[in-house]
C-alpha cells in the first residue's frame, strides 16, 4: 500500500473525563510503527481509534509523526486557538537549531533540580520553545529586551492569544534568562496582561447533599465525600495514604499540595465514620484510595468519571468539575461564618486575596438583602 496516499483524521473528543484527540487512520504496519511511536498514544476500544491528550505537545508530535505517511486533516479538531498557533508556527520556522535544542534541555534539567512540577516543567519549556523558535536563524545571546516586546506584541497580541498563554510565555521566559542564562534580558518589561476576574463556580448544599449520596459504591462515596468534606484538590485526594488520617485529632494531614507545602484539615465525626467504613471493606495496602491494582493510586481519570455518573444519577445538568467541590466547601465554610483566615490555611492559599473570592459567591449575606422594587 502506497502510504503517501494515507488519509489521517484528527478530531477532539472526550474519554474517560479527559479531553483527547482522536486520531483515525487506515490499519496498515507503516502506521501501527507510527502511533507507536508517538508517546501516551492509546487505542480505545470503546471510540474504536487511537487517541492522545488533547495539548500543544501531543497535537504537534502527532503531526511529527503521521504527516510523512499522507495528509493529516485536522479540520474537525476544536483545539485552544494557542495549540494550533504554536504547532503551525512550529513547523514553519523549521525544526529546532542545536542551540534551542540544547537550552531547551538545560533549562528542563535546571527545572527539575529545582522541584518544579512535572506540568510546569513541560509548560514553561514549550513556552520556551515557542520563543526561541519565533527568532530561529539568530543566536540566543543575540536576542534584546526590544525582542521581547516585539514578540509580545507581533506574536501574542496580533494572534489573539489568551492572556494565560501570554503569562505562560512571560514566565517561562523570565525564569529561564533570570536563572540559566543569566544575561542582561528583562522579561518584566513584557506588560503582563490585567487578570481576568471570573468567580468560582459553587454548588448548593442540597446539590452536594445529592451528588454525594447517588453512589451506592462505598468507594466512590468515600472519595468524592472526602474531596468535598476537606475541600481537597483532585491530586491532593489520590496522593493521601492512611496513615494521613489522625482519627485522634479528628485532622486529615495533606502532605506536598500545591506548592509543595503539607498543611492541615478537620475532620468531622461524620468523615471519620465513613472513612472507617471504606477502610474495613477495602484495606489499602500504600494509597488510601487504590485503583483496580493494590498498592497502586487511584487513576484521575476513572476518578472524573466517577464524578460524571454521581451527576447523571443525580439528575444535575451543570457541567461540574471535581474542583467545583472545593471551590462549594470554601464558600459553605464562609456562609456558616467561618473566619477567612481559617478557610485560607485549610485551603493551602498562600494569598487571603485567593480565599476573598469566595466572598462574592457566597450568597448568605445578599439573601438578607431587599430589592427597593419590592418597596414600590
Amino acid at each position: 500500500m502506497d502510504t503517501s496516499r494515507l488519509n489521517i483524521q484528527l478530531a477532539s473528543g472526550h474519554h474517560k473525563g479527559q479531553a483527547i484527540i482522536t486520531i483515525q487512520v487506515p490499519r496498515n504496519a507503516e502506521a501501527m510503527r507510527a502511533l507507536k511511536g508517538i508517546s501516551q498514544a492509546r487505542w480505545s476500544q470503546t471510540l474504536r481509534c487511537w487517541y492522545v491528550p488533547n495539548t500543544a505537545i501531543h497535537f504537534q508530535e502527532v503531526l511529527d509523526c503521521m504527516q510523512p505517511l499522507g495528509y493529516v486533516d485536522y479540520r474537525g479538531l476544536k483545539i485552544e486557538k494557542e495549540v494550533a498557533v504554536t504547532a503551525a508556527a512550529n513547523r514553519e520556522q523549521g525544526k529546532e537549531t542545536a542551540e534551542v535544542k540544547t537550552a531547551i534541555e538545560v533549562f528542563g534539567r535546571y527545572m527539575r533540580s529545582s522541584r518544579y512540577s512535572e506540568s510546569t516543567v513541560k509548560t514553561y519549556t514549550e513556552a520556551l520553545r515557542v520563543f526561541l523558535m519565533y527568532f530561529s536563524g539568530r543566536t540566543i545571546s543575540s536576542i534584546t529586551n526590544q525582542d521581547l516586546i516585539d514578540f509580545n506584541n507581533d506574536y501574542i497580541l496580533k494572534k489573539s492569544l489568551s492572556q494565560a498563554y501570554q503569562n505562560q510565555i512571560i514566565n517561562g521566559v523570565k525564569l529561564y534568562f533570570n536563572k540559566v542564562q543569566k544575561t542582561h534580558l528583562q522579561p518584566q518589561l513584557i506588560v503582563r496582561p490585567r487578570r481576568e476576574r471570573t468567580l468560582p463556580n459553587v454548588l448548593s448544599k442540597q446539590e452536594i447533599k445529592m451528588l454525594l449520596a447517588a453512589h451506592t459504591n462505598l468507594k466512590h462515596r468515600a472519595m468524592l465525600s472526602l474531596i468535598y468534606a476537606c475541600g481537597l484538590r483532585c491530586g491532593e485526594l489520590l496522593s493521601l495514604k492512611p496513615e494521613y488520617v489522625d482519627s485522634r485529632r479528628n485532622i486529615l494531614i495533606i502532605k506536598q499540595g500545591k506548592g509543595k507545602k503539607d498543611r492541615i484539615a478537620p475532620l468531622s465525626a461524620k468523615t471519620i465514620a465513613l472513612l472507617r467504613e471504606y477502610y474495613s471493606a477495602y484495606r489499602p495496602e500504600k494509597y488510601l484510595f487504590e485503583g483496580q491494582f493494590m498498592g497502586q493510586a487511584y487513576d484521575q481519570r476513572s476518578l472524573q468519571q466517577v464524578l460524571k455518573q454521581a451527576l447523571t444519577k443525580a439528575g444535575i445538568q451543570k457541567p461540574v468539575t471535581l474542583h467545583w467541590l472545593r471551590h462549594s466547601y470554601a464558600t459553605h465554610l464562609l456562609e456558616a461564618g467561618t473566619n477567612l483566615r481559617y478557610i485560607q490555611e485549610i485551603l493551602g492559599h498562600s494569598s487571603p486575596k485567593t480565599t476573598q473570592i469566595y466572598t462574592h459567591v457566597s450568597t448568605e449575606g445578599l439573601q438578607h438583602v431587599q430589592s427597593p422594587f419590592d418597596t414600590l
